[in-house]
Formats: structure tokens, sequence, C-alpha cells
């Protein structure tokens, strides 16, 4: 019987032979994907861009759901084997859109990568009344792999890849006040608990699915220079948190700790590919290995440097409970069957 994730239990490295600075062509050096579907959310800037050209360069055919198509057709000129398809994670009814399509192709499903995500945003809700980093950064994750599960579990042998952080660090996920309705909003804290619940997800999903030959992972890709990620930041958050001068300029020593954007793209592109995770899913990955469990809490500082996962990430429990709330805050029961 194959072993489970809860608690942490596979979090140890296994020997992957590569590194932080490792790239993602360097990854996927002999890798064939020819025939293979994958889906990049967000794969039209920054490290999905880099994930979308990788996959294509060893043949796999990459859909790439974007909310603007002008933009995603400009930045992905030349890739070849991309389709571009209209979606916006915050808005559920062009996920349900999307996928309708997608599933109406009768195509196999074998990478999903949920790359996109927002960041450093103040308190915005959706039109349910969701916080918006947990709409976007998770709840949009999960409802996509809900209705693509029919072509995942097509592919037979499928696996869902979600770009999550280190930023879980900063807290845990609050069940009882999730969308900050009688909490103080802090968007950090914002952005940890959805990247928390991306990691409790991926636990449970796997745990789920693998019996239809479906794995999943999470993953941290790092600190990376040159993204959008941060193109809604308070820049005085930034000085606060030691990241930039009073003058606005990136501190030299933290522009040292910073991977470039092949780095950045590399673990996803592991996770997705690597025949060392066949017979393991559900753990959360760092620098192109099996992270292992953090010994400690992140309670103040930015966040650089942190490594490992929080067991509160990895705890059975909480996943179950993540799961059920899910279900509750979407309606979308996700029934593997």
């Amino acid at each position: 019987m194959e072993k489970n994730n809860y608690q942490g239990a596979l979090q140890h490295p296994i020997g992957s032979a590569f590194n932080a600075k490792s790239t993602a062509a360097e990854v996927l050096k002999g890798i064939d994907l020819t025939g293979k579907i994958a889906i990049v959310t967000g794969g039209n800037t920054g490290i999905g861009l880099e994930t979308t050209r990788a996959l294509a360069a060893v043949g796999a055919t990459v859909i790439v759901p974007a909310r603007d198509i002008e933009k995603a057709k400009k930045n992905l000129k030349g890739i070849p084997h991309v389709e571009i398809a209209p979606m916006d994670l915050a808005q559920p009814d062009t996920i349900d859109t999307f996928t309708e399509k997608f599933l109406a192709s009768d195509r196999p499903l074998h990478l999903l990568i949920n790359n996109a995500g927002i960041m450093w945003v103040p308190l915005q809700r959706d039109r349910r009344g969701i916080e918006s980093q947990l709409a976007t950064n998770y709840l949009g994750q999960y409802q996509l792999v809900a209705r693509l599960w029919p072509a995942l579990k097509k592919a037979n042998g499928a696996r869902v890849v979600n770009v999550s952080s280190a930023g879980h660090h900063m807290a845990a996920f609050n069940y009882d006040d999730p969308n900050f309705e009688r909490t103080e909003y802090k968007t950090l804290v914002g952005y940890g608990q959805s990247k928390t619940a991306s990691n409790l997800f991926t636990l449970e999903l796997d745990n789920r699915a693998k019996g239809f030959n479906v794995r999943a992972y999470s993953l941290h890709p790092g600190e990376i220079a040159g993204t959008e990620l941060a193109r809604g930041a308070d820049m005085e958050l930034f000085k606060q948190l030691g990241f930039v001068d009073e003058s606005g300029k990136i501190r030299p020593e933290i522009l040292a700790t910073l991977k470039t954007i092949a780095q950045g793209a590399a673990t996803t592109v592991w996770c997705a590919t690597s025949p060392l995770l066949h017979n393991i899913g559900g753990v959360y990955c760092e620098d192109v290995e099996i992270a292992e469990l953090a010994l400690e809490n992140l309670e103040q500082g930015n966040g650089l440097g942190t490594r490992g996962v929080q067991l509160y990430s990895v705890d059975e429990n909480n996943a179950k409970r993540l799961w059920d709330l899910s279900e509750e805050m979407t309606g979308i029961t996700f029934e593997l069957m």
C-alpha cells in the first residue's frame, strides 16, 4: 500500500541531482512530452511563461488560459504547440466556460499546472464576498481541478502541480474567519493563508486521486526577480520589510538572493515530469527537491530564505476540513469517481 504525506511523512529529499540554480531546461533534458496535453494558468508571464516555453520545447501541447488574450498572444508568440483561451480565476463563471470547452474536446489532460496567483493586494472581495487572494490563489484552483477531473482521470497518469510559496509560513488557514470579516486584514496574512490552503488541497487531492493514477504536488518556486507578482504592491510595505531602500531601489543583499525566471520554473517542471516522483505524491517541494518539514514558525520578517513546509500545511485533519469548506464556499462538490 502506497504511503500518503499526512503529517509530512514523505517530506524528505530523494536525491534529485538538481539544486536551486538548476533551470527548467536543465531539468527537462532527456524528457519527451510529445503527445501530452498541459494546461498552465498564468502561462503567459513570469515563471508561468518560462514553464510554458520549457514544456512546449520538449513536445507538449500547452493550453494557456488568460485574462488578457491580446497580451497572451504577444508574450507567447513564436512558441510552438500553444493554445490560448479566455479565463479569469477570480471569476468562477469563466472557469466553468473554459473547462466545459476543454472537456468538449474529449482530450485527456496529462499536466495541470496551477501557476497563476496574486500577492501584495489590498483587501478586495469577489462577487461572492470571498477575499481576493483566497479566491484567486486557492478557490479558483480548486474549482479548476474539480471541473477538469474527468480529463485528468482519462490521462491515466496525470499530475496536478500547484505553485505555492514559502509565504505559507506566514499564516495557517483561518477556518473561523477565512474572509477577514472579523479579523484585521493584513495582505501577507491573506497571501500566506491562500498558500497554506494550496498545500493542504494538494495533500488531500493526492490521497484521494492516486487510486485513479493522478498525483498532486505543491511547491515553492523561490524568490524570483522580474515577475509581475509585485505589480500591485505598496512601496511603503516593501520598505518596512527591508526589500528596498528609502529611494525605492531594491537592496543589493536582497537582489543577491533572488533566482532567475528560468531557475524559478525548474521546480514546477520537475514536479510535473520527474520519474523519481512516479510513486510519491502530496508533497511540498522546493529547489527541485522534496522539502523537509520546517523546524519553527516564521513569526516576523520578510520571509526571504525561509525553507521547509510547516506541519499545519500538511496536517490530515486540516486538509480534510479545508476540502469540506472548499465545497461549501464554492458550491462545488468534488467527488472523485
